[in-house]
């Protein structure tokens, strides 16, 4: 472990800020923002381990893991019941509000870079499509704001990572040239249906099923305290991996595991996800701290007028006009649609689908994609930390929507 220095500077930067994260949560920083700034210090230094950049093969596994692990925890704090009656809002912003965003997304970035082959532009803007309810931590824990709110952004945030990484992965086959000349639509189609019926189908099983075993082995005096908590990781795992095995969507599998886990004893649920939480914000903060150290000194040499233009309208316009589209009709006020448009940060998965880009074209020409993803990430991780907490005192009491 000594061997790479990186992971025992994590520990130290990990527990000092631990020590002050009860005083930091009355501040406007937050624990991304925190380190993401340390990673940039960091990457002037000379590490070994950051010798491969961003195609070191640890970081594509660390980031994998890591949104697997978010996704499964996110879905298992959804009550089901609530949802069942008010789901209107989240089928409202999968259904209306992602696919405009990525279609205003590509049309924007057109005009603003005319000299990138559109599907390059087209790929950008759907890895920028993903939103991560993780950097505005206040929004979806916080008491201030409207359950109906709180739940509508987290099973948002949850779900739209999967739904936009089938069209994320089409546009990597085709300018990979992995799809070649023959290939036909009805195999595209094909691919994408199994992505959206094998994942939810295997995943709910999955979290059914290791739920199920948990709470039956628990109520016998079987299962101890700590492997309850450990089953979250291990749900999690299984439901991506048997789903991938049969080329379906692991991270659509490992958030359905998560909303149909079936254990019905409040405890125990709250072990699963109190570890599962530790688990997931651990590797999240690594996530960011090596996006600090490897995409962001990869990238600044490129953000020229365009990149800013196009990172501020990404988290606006391009954000923003979907959500409002798509909630007209739906009786919430003003301000709390200008809220949920607000509060969709981009975040882990935009990182790690840029990630993968980064390992599947592994050829020149694509640093502008890289650049003005990376930016409008940075941005998006100060901004919503910082008005996270502000903006939640819009709102007055828990009908106030």
């Amino acid at each position: 472990m000594t061997e790479h220095p990186i992971f025992v500077f994590m520990a130290l930067l990990i527990l000092g800020y631990g020590l002050f994260s009860k005083q930091a949560e009355r501040t406007l920083l937050t624990a991304p923002m925190i380190f993401v700034a340390v990673g940039l210090v960091t990457s002037l230094l000379d590490i070994d381990l950051l010798a491969d950049g961003p195609k070191a093969g640890y970081v594509k596994v660390l980031a994998e893991l890591t949104l697997m692990l978010v996704l499964f925890i996110d879905a298992s704090t959804i009550d089901r019941e609530k949802l069942k009656l008010d789901r209107s809002l989240p089928i409202r912003l999968l259904g209306i509000g992602l696919p405009v965003t990525m279609m205003i997304g590509a049309l924007l970035a057109i005009p603003i870079f005319p000299e990138e082959k559109v599907l390059t532009l087209v790929l950008m803007a759907f890895i920028l499509s993903p939103t991560d309810a993780a950097l505005g931590q206040a929004v979806v824990t916080g008491q201030r704001v409207p359950q109906r709110i709180r739940q509508t952004i987290n099973v948002e945030s949850g779900l739209n990572d999967g739904i936009a990484l089938p069209p994320i992965l089409v546009c990597l086959a085709i300018l990979s040239g992995d799809a070649g000349e023959g290939v036909e639509v009805s195999y595209w189609l094909g691919f994408v249906a199994k992505q959206f019926v094998f994942g939810p189908i295997i995943g709910s099983l999955v979290g059914w099923l290791g739920g199920w075993l948990v709470e039956k082995a628990s109520r016998k005096g079987w299962m101890n305290h700590t492997y309850q908590m450990l089953a979250s990781l291990s749900i999690a795992i299984l439901s991506y991996s048997v789903a991938e095995l049969i080329h379906g969507n692991g991270f659509i599998a490992a958030y359905f595991a998560g909303l149909m886990l079936g254990t019905r004893t409040e405890a125990i649920r709250a072990r699963i996800r109190e570890f599962g939480e530790a688990e997931s914000q651990i590797m999240v903060l690594f996530i960011f701290l090596l996006f600090g150290m490897l995409l962001v000194p990869l990238s600044y040499p490129y953000w020229d007028w365009q990149a800013w233009a196009y990172a501020i309208l990404s988290l606006t316009v391009i954000r923003m006009v979907p959500v409002a589209i798509s909630l007209i009709g739906s009786g919430l006020k003003p301000k709390t649609v200008w809220f949920i448009g607000w509060f969709g940060p981009r975040g882990i998965a935009s990182v790690l689908y840029l990630l993968m880009t980064v390992l599947r074209l592994d050829s020149p020409g694509y640093e502008r994609l890289i650049s003005v993803i990376t930016l409008t990430v940075l941005l998006s991780i100060f901004l919503h930390g910082l008005t996270a907490v502000p903006l939640t005192r819009i709102f007055n009491d828990e009908k106030d929507c």
